[in-house]
Formats: structure tokens, sequence, C-alpha cells
């Protein structure tokens, strides 16, 4: 027997095969290149999301933003005003998304039966000249009658984002018209914490990705409480920064300003509210309820605990399926007694609602939602 010829033989017979498995690889690669949609497709979940006031610019926003970032085939829009609705999802379907299954109404009990997740921007918005508590009387009725849909429609939701303003007030009668537990309703409070990282970026003229941990908390209007101990600016406290005045105080004043009156700015620059930002901010956190990834700002949550009671208020948050939990936060005291003005301010506007009778007493309202005495964490 030729030892020599065998050996070639065998050597021959393994480049083939060799070959031929290199071939077929290749030609998976090429189906993978020519086809990468099939493979990066994936959905956080199936379930049906529910974004209410889609004919509107947040609205419509909001609903692009969730297609994009693949958070469920399975949207549907809500709008009273159904010819703008239409003309929306005209344009969404316009755009050739793949695996998509966009549906829209104006039908209440269409758009809500069967919804697991919610995003809400269904009120009336901001006009110049107006503060987001001038909006409160008619923005409360329109967050109990959303409320009172959630119940009647769709009470096994998960989650539920509320960002039409006074969203602290709005997001507060949602929750209890909805009688869902407060780990299921949170609000837009995020906004004010990206204007400060972007007010900070650009006094010290550095990337906003230097700006870490800037934070707001309490209310989401004029009574904000805005940190300064919880913020680092390209790694150093911005508190010993002021300090230090490389910040003077008059300009940190100033800064905070600028940050509390960031909505009234757009409004100034483009004679409209805010839409792109909060659309976004809104679809993270709806992402986060999800099971995607983790909420990084703070978020308007039901809070009722020894510190503070039967309120709405932005803490330091976490957002998963679970639903939204919370801990307290503890500044300065100068900063904590902004946090107990913002409360107190938010216990007002409250109290205004009740006498308006859009909601009953505090004392009442375990009636409507039996989870609102338990103390929340």
């Amino acid at each position: 027997m030729n030892v020599n010829h065998t050996s070639t033989a065998l050597f021959r017979f393994i480049i083939a095969k060799l070959i031929k498995f290199s071939k077929l690889f290749l030609r998976c690669i090429i189906i993978i290149i020519k086809r990468p949609i099939k493979f990066i497709m994936k959905y956080l979940t199936d379930e049906k999301l529910l974004i209410v006031g889609a004919g509107g610019m947040i609205g419509s926003n909001m609903a692009q933003t969730a297609i994009m970032m693949h958070l469920t085939p399975n949207i549907c829009l809500y709008d009273p005003y159904a010819k703008g609705l239409e003309g929306v999802a005209e344009e969404l379907l316009h755009c050739g998304f793949e695996g998509l299954n966009l549906t829209y109404t104006d039908d209440i009990e269409t758009a809500f039966t069967g919804a697991k997740y919610i995003v809400s921007s269904g009120g009336a918005p901001r006009k110049a000249g107006m503060t987001r508590e001038d909006l409160l009387k008619g923005n409360a009725q329109i967050a109990e009658d959303f409320g009172k849909n959630v119940r009647k429609y769709c009470p096994d939701v998960k989650h539920i984002v509320v960002i039409f303003n006074p969203a602290d007030i709005t997001g507060l009668v949602t929750l209890l018209y909805s009688g869902v537990k407060p780990s299921c309703v949170t609000t837009l409070a995020a906004l004010d914490s990206t204007r400060l990282r972007s007010e900070l970026a650009k006094y010290f003229s550095i990337s906003p990705d230097k700006i870490t941990n800037a934070r707001t908390y309490g209310g989401h209007g004029e009574q904000m409480a805005v940190f300064e101990s919880t913020t680092l600016v390209d790694g150093k406290p911005l508190k010993e920064l002021i300090e230090s005045k490389e910040i003077p105080e008059k300009d940190w004043e100033e800064l905070k300003i600028r940050v509390i009156q960031g909505g009234k700015n757009i409004i100034d620059l483009r004679g409209r509210s805010s839409f792109q930002s909060p659309a976004y901010l809104s679809i993270e956190m709806i992402a986060a309820a999800m099971g995607g990834p983790s909420f990084k700002w703070p978020a308007g949550v039901y809070v009722n605990d020894k510190k503070f009671s039967h309120i709405m208020m932005a803490m330091e948050t976490t957002i998963n399926k679970d639903g939204v939990s919370f801990r307290q936060v503890d500044g300065t005291p100068e900063e904590n007694a902004a946090l107990e003005k913002s409360y107190q301010h938010l216990c007002a506007l409250r109290d205004e609602v009740i006498s308006l009778g859009i909601m009953p007493p505090v004392s009442e309202w375990s009636r409507l939602n039996p989870y609102m005495d338990e103390e929340t964490r």
C-alpha cells in the first residue's frame, strides 16, 4: 500500500470538505447581509401599546419613536380628532416599516380594550403665556375620564405613562380613577433633569455626556427642586465648583431659572410647546416598563410614606417589568427645604382639584382605589 498516495488522497478529501463548508458558510453570511432586518427585528413584547393623543405632535412623535425602538409590533393610535389621526397613521405606514401591526381609531372602547401599556399625551397643550398650572382644571377633567376608561376597558394594564400637564396632578387623577396599583403609573418629570444637564454643558462648554447625575425632584413645574449636590461636571462635584466660584452663585441661580423656564423658552423659540423631547423620554419610560433598558432619569411616582403623603412627584426611581419603585432623596438642608416647598405646592394644586369637585377628599380616595392609602416605596 502506498502511504504517500493515501495521505495525499485524505488531504485532498479534507480540503474539498473545507471548501464546501466555507462556501456554505459564505452563502449564509451573504443572506444575513442582504436581509439584516429579519435578524435584528426583535421586539420587547408583542403586547398592545396604546398611544393616546396620537394625532398631536407629541403623540405622533411617540408613535414613530416606539416603532423605531422596536418595542412591540402591536401599536394602536387613539385621538378624538379622526382626520388628523388618520393623517398620522398614513405617514407612519408610508415609512415602510416591516413587521408592524399599526391600528388607529377614534373609538375609546376599541382603543383601550386589550391595552397592556399606555402612554398618554391626550391633554390640552400649553400655549404662550401659560404656566403648566394654568392647564389645571381642563386637563384634570381629561385625566379623570382617562382613568375611568382604563378601569372600564383595560383594568389589567401593566403600565401607564402620563405626560400631559400639569403631569403631577393629571397622573394622580389618572391613578385614582383607574384603580390600578401605584406602581403601574408614572409621569414625565425627566425633562427638568435633562434641561439641567444641557444648561450646565453649555455653561462649561463641554459635552453633555460629561454632566452626570443632573437631578431635579418634586414637581414638574415652577416649584421644582433643582439639586446641585448630586451632579458631577467632568467628574467634579458641582457643589464644589459653586463653592470655589468656578460657577459664581449668581450664575448658578440664573442657570436654575433657565432650567425651570426651559419649557417656556421652547415656546418662545418655536411658537409651540415641546414635543420631541417629551415624546422620546416617555417612550424610554414605557420601554423600561416592558423590560427594556433602564430609565436613567427621575420619574413622577405616587408617594405615600412618612415624609410625603398622597402625592405624585418626581423622585429617584427604578422602572422595570414589576412597575416603578422609588427611594427618598436626601440633599443639602437648602435642597431638602426646596423639595419640601415643592411638595407643599403640589399639595395645594391637589387640594384645588379637590375643591373643583374633580377628586373627592383624600380621606375618601380608598373607596375609588384601594391602593391609595397603602405605604409606597
